[in-house]
């Protein structure tokens, strides 16, 4: 009896039970001496203070920026630039805008939350040094961002050739430059990536239209032909900034003479004016019995 009664004192069970109801009593204490009540109130308090902050700084933003675009509007007249160039302003201030905004938003909801900014900027300069190769990139790109804008190198709205991309410029910002190629493709572009640039928008454009002709062809009526069409039609396309001028005949593959007649057009409306242009001229030359090569193989 006395060796069950001690097996029983000694029995595991027993004790692992009196472990857990201890432990689950000291977890009830603990529980029971949260103060709930001042957790709720001062979460509700973080929360109010959040959705205020954002309302606050969402109507900054938009007075900010309605201001912003009336200023450039009423100004617009007064300003001695271009209007592709004011869009180009106009574009980068509203990015600096955006980001100053969104830099103060994060400040400011960083202290609500009661995280202490003084550590987080001690801290950023140790973790700066590391993160220092992958940020130069994107300082880079703010300054060549400004570089852009400050020289005139393109405006929003120019065609442009930037390394193998061509297109339209549809917006340019701190950070990157978008093009809207030809086939419709968008291109989002770092500035710091953008080097040698071929801005076709600056100047006016040669439309050069080739007539290629048999060598035995009367070309003193060709040339009076093609006279007669340009009088004809160059008063219908204001694009025309000058021309035509008349070069050649002068010697071409198998055989062939070629006369070329070109013009100066404002940019973007060279190829209007090449292909309505030429078909004319063909069509004109045909009328008059002039004898048009049908292929040409190139030797």
């Amino acid at each position: 009896m006395k060796i069950l009664t001690t097996l029983i004192e000694d029995n595991p069970i027993d004790e692992t039970l009196d472990s857990v109801v201890e432990s689950s009593n000291y977890f009830m204490q603990w529980w029971q001496n949260i103060n709930w009540s001042n957790i709720i109130s001062q979460f509700m308090t973080k929360v109010i203070y959040l959705l205020f902050t954002i309302f606050v700084f969402l109507l900054i933003k938009k007075i900010v920026k309605f201001l912003l675009k009336r200023t450039f509007e009423t100004k617009r007249n007064k300003m001695d630039i271009s209007s592709s160039r004011r869009n180009t302003v106009y574009k980068m201030v509203d990015n600096t805008v955006s980001y100053v905004l969104a830099f103060f938003l994060v400040y400011t909801i960083l202290s609500i939350l009661g995280i202490p900014i003084s550590t987080l900027l001690a801290s950023a300069g140790i973790a700066g040094l590391a993160i220092g190769l992958g940020a130069q990139s994107f300082i880079n790109d703010i300054v060549n961002g400004f570089f852009i804008l400050l020289e005139n190198q393109f405006d929003v709205g120019d065609s442009v050739i930037i390394g193998e991309y061509s297109g339209k410029v549809v917006s340019i910002g701190l950070r990157s430059t978008q093009i809207q190629g030809f086939d419709g493709t968008h291109h989002f572009l770092p500035n710091h990536t953008i080097d040698v640039i071929s801005n076709n928008s600056r100047n006016d454009m040669r439309a050069l239209i080739e007539v290629k002709l048999p060598a035995d062809t009367d070309f003193e009526k060709v040339r009076n032909i093609l006279e007669t069409v340009n009088d004809r039609l160059v008063p219908n396309f204001s694009e025309i900034v000058s021309g035509p001028s008349y070069i050649g005949p002068n010697n071409s593959v198998n055989g062939l003479m070629v006369m070329k007649v070109t013009f100066y057009t404002l940019n973007g409306q060279q190829f209007n004016v090449h292909d309505h242009f030429l078909a004319k001229y063909l069509e004109e030359l045909s009328k008059a019995g002039i004898s048009l090569p049908t292929q040409t193989f190139i030797s």
